[in-house]
């Protein structure tokens, strides 16, 4: 049980998310089908208050003195960022959303794409479905590529 702790809590963490939730519950054994539900409702718990404050917390903090330029940034970023998307999406956007966050490279989780849906005034049903099947596409390429590292390694024994 301890260790499912472990998957659940790893897979909240911002920039680690599933990506390294999966990684850790298939080097430990762990049952597959319990893993990957317990990652994947992990990674989704902080989407809602990420959706409804993240935006709210760095319009707050932009003027404030030690951290408003970082908090500036961020929104200058985002926003840059998502009209960016938004132009080459067009009418895919909630797809391009799915694609970000699906596809498991640095800086492409689930907490970035809805930090992007939230800059840009995205529907909020919409972008989290979107996420959340980002966040199940994400999980089984790297349940994929996990389970072939564990194999080679059983191999080389």
């Amino acid at each position: 049980m301890k260790k499912y702790l472990w998957v659940f809590l790893i897979s909240m963490v911002p920039l680690i998310e599933i990506r390294g939730a999966i990684p850790y519950a298939v080097g430990m054994g762990l049952p597959l089908v319990p893993s990957i539900i317990v990652a994947v409702i992990g990674n989704m718990i902080p989407v809602p208050f990420i959706y409804l404050f993240a935006r709210k917390v760095l319009e707050w903090g932009k003027d404030k003195k030690y951290i408003g330029g970082f908090f500036t940034w961020c929104l200058q970023k985002g926003e840059k960022g998502g009209r960016k998307l938004e132009a080459k999406a067009g009418r895919g956007l909630y797809w391009a959303l799915f694609l970000f966050v699906g596809i498991p490279l640095p800086g492409t989780g689930a907490w970035t794409g809805m930090l992007a849906a939230s800059i840009l005034d995205m529907d909020f049903k919409k972008s989290t479905l979107a996420v959340l099947g980002g966040v199940l596409l994400a999980g089984a390429i790297l349940l994929v590529l996990s389970l072939g590292v564990v194999g080679a390694v059983d191999l080389a024994k």
